[in-house]
């Protein structure tokens, strides 16, 4: 009976989020990288967009992808001069229409992948949120998309890039930067590197 409620979004790019509120949803996560092994090093994380490096959100993510850094042997270094490497964020977040919360039904956010550039990465977020037509009123949705660039300061060469993508009832406690923050970052560094090129689903 719950299989039947429960739809899978199309696409082996999209991501499927259960339609029971109390389920945690997954994050759609896509990396990319050289394929060589990535050295540990000093780093610091910086906004991608110049001027958002004193705006709380953005300590909030830093926070959060430094941690997940520290975690796979990389060490906050001590100055900007000092580091050998620069992890670079950019969070996007977008409030669109999902199903009625007592409908049952998944929260589908479709296909596209991350294919072609956004905002001068080398990936991108394609899709949107699926729901269904019908006269009860639906609930608005939280999505909320982070990309990391981890580069090398000394020549701004990338060597790994990763997105991450996921959503959440609007105004619940899933919903809120913290939340977001933790979770993105944590699915993101998720068995460092990665295999490069491949989408997955991280519950």
């Amino acid at each position: 009976m719950y299989a039947r409620l429960c739809r899978t979004a199309m696409l082996g790019t999209a991501l499927a989020l259960a339609g029971c509120a109390t389920q945690t949803p997954p994050t759609q996560v896509t990396r990319f990288h050289l394929g060589q092994p990535i050295a540990p090093g000093s780093v610091t994380v910086e906004p991608r967009v110049p001027g958002a490096a004193q705006s709380l959100e953005f300590q909030t993510y830093a926070n959060a992808v430094m941690a997940e850094l520290s975690r796979n042997g990389f060490r906050p270094a001590p100055g900007l001069a000092a580091s050998e490497l620069v992890a670079a964020i950019d969070v996007a977040n977008d409030v669109r229409e999902g199903p009625p919360s007592s409908s049952g039904l998944s929260i589908g956010l479709g296909g596209g992948g991350f294919s072609g550039g956004r905002r001068g990465g080398g990936v991108g977020l394609g899709g949107g949120v699926s729901f269904p037509v019908g006269k009860r009123r639906s609930n608005e949705l939280s999505v909320t998309e982070m990309s990391v660039q981890l580069k090398r300061r000394s020549d701004g060469t990338v060597i790994w890039e990763g997105r991450a993508r996921t959503a959440a009832r609007a105004g619940t406690p899933a919903s809120s930067a913290n939340a977001a923050a933790t979770k993105l970052a944590s699915a993101l560094f998720q068995g460092f590197p990665g295999e490069s090129g491949k989408t997955i689903d991280v519950k």
